[in-house]
């Protein structure tokens, strides 16, 4: 039986398994097994609003053992740290808990066909401090991080007397991309509804200053500069402090200082700037490591196999996939899910030692939340002829549907139809924010 592996549960990685658990394992012809170092999964879209508080993962946190049970494949708790390309077995290291108890020991898994999907990580391209002192949100784990330190932050600065003309607490950004700019509406809206919670000396206008920094001429480049000018606008109504072409040299544990000498104190900070993937991967494979790009992403051939080893797979973030254009696949989420159903098509034929078409990414646009004050973005490809620009409510119904798309992948209609009615169910009797 072809054993197959797949290492990373993010979006594609999931989306990946659940599809090929239907597919072939559960007609008995592949072991289909995913390996990832949490047990849980939560849509990465969402880190924004889990690190402000207005996301409550339980509602619809995905249990890789449970996903796994359902949709006949093989869960692993484990993280990848090499490969013996020869024995064709991957190395994944021992797990503990947060008390430092051992949970799964080291161990080696073999397969006949590796998927590598580990996504990426922030870039804080080495800048001075930026590691010591700002958050990252690559991950739940550090978006709750940044959660919590908010909220402590919150009682803290009720005591603390406010200077004039500045906020008790300021939250720095470095970074306009969606991350940011979505972090930024979303800390606006998180703030009024603590002000609700107790925090009544918080106002979002007075007393929470947020700071959104970017080292471009423009916030959201990556789409079309009319929409980077909407955002902007909506962003200084909600007195959000934007500052562009201010590259970021240096994070203290209070403040940014900037290339032009313009310092901006800072309560709290988080790195939103940049994305790379892990640096592990350009060691992956031992003596005769596979090939990596200087942002350390597994080189892939139209198949999404990479360049030295035509049975491990790649895709996602952490792969560079050229595209017949000359272009690369961009890292994006929609890149990542039109990746994971190509090869849930074409891994079974590739396996045979058929041919398969070459996987093209076919960009749908790009949407960006501005939480419950609006949302811009732009639809191109097979959604329109041409590109169709959209903003406000219409644009909030399309990025929510992004994630009923993600639910769907998952768990088919019936379960995500289940699940949105909880959502709505839970707003009636649940918190607006996280308090704790």
């Amino acid at each position: 039986m072809q054993r197959i592996v797949i290492v990373g549960g993010g979006a594609g990685g999931l989306a990946l398994a659940t599809q090929l658990g239907k597919r072939l394992g559960k007609k008995g012809l592949a072991e289909v097994t995913l390996v990832d170092s949490a047990r849980t999964h939560v849509w990465k879209p969402l880190l924004h609003q889990l690190a402000a508080g207005s996301f409550d993962t339980h509602a619809e946190e995905i249990e890789y053992l449970a996903q796994a049970r359902w949709n006949h494949f093989k869960f692993r708790l484990g993280t990848l740290v090499g490969i013996d390309r020869t024995a064709k077995t991957v190395q994944l290291a021992a797990s503990y808990d947060d008390a430092g108890q051992e949970i799964t020991p080291a161990t080696q898994l073999a397969y006949d066909t590796l998927v590598i999907a580990v996504g990426s990580q922030t870039n804080d391209f080495g800048t001075l401090g930026a590691a010591q002192h700002s958050i990252k949100l690559d991950s739940p784990q550090a978006a709750r991080h940044f959660n919590d330190r908010l909220i402590n932050a919150c009682i803290r600065a009720q005591s603390v007397p406010r200077g004039a003309g500045t906020g008790r607490l300021t939250v720095a950004i470095v970074g306009g991309g969606a991350t940011g700019v979505e972090l930024a509406a979303e800390l606006h809206a998180a703030a009024r509804v603590l002000a609700n919670f107790g925090f009544d000396h918080i106002h979002p206008e007075k007393d929470l200053q947020i700071v959104l920094v970017e080292a471009a001429p423009r916030l959201l480049s990556q789409l079309p500069e009319r929409l980077s000018e909407s955002a902007v606008r909506e962003l200084r109504k909600l007195a959000i402090e934007v500052h562009t072409n201010e590259k970021v040299v240096e994070v203290t544990a209070d403040s940014l200082k900037m290339a032009s000498g313009r310092v901006v104190g800072s309560s709290l900070t988080v790195w939103a700037a940049g994305v790379k993937a892990g640096d592990f991967l350009k060691t992956l494979g031992g003596d005769d490591p596979l090939e990596t790009n200087r942002l350390n992403q597994l080189l892939v051939n139209g198949n999404l196999q990479t360049s030295r080893d035509p049975s491990i797979y790649a895709f996602g973030d952490c792969a560079a996939c050229p595209q017949p254009d000359g272009t690369w696949v961009p890292p994006r989420a929609q890149a990542a899910y039109q990746q994971a159903m190509y090869l849930a098509r074409a891994l079974p034929r590739l396996i045979r030692g058929d041919t398969a078409t070459p996987f093209v990414f076919k960009d749908q646009g790009s949407l960006v939340s501005l939480s419950e004050y609006s949302s811009v973005g732009s639809l191109m490809g097979s959604l329109t002829r041409g590109s169709l620009f959209i903003e406000g409510r219409i644009a909030q119904f399309m990025y929510w549907s992004l994630h009923k798309q993600h639910q769907l992948a998952l768990g088919g209609w019936k379960k995500m139809i289940l699940i949105t009615l909880s959502e709505m169910l839970d707003r009636t009797h649940r918190p607006r924010i996280k308090l704790h």
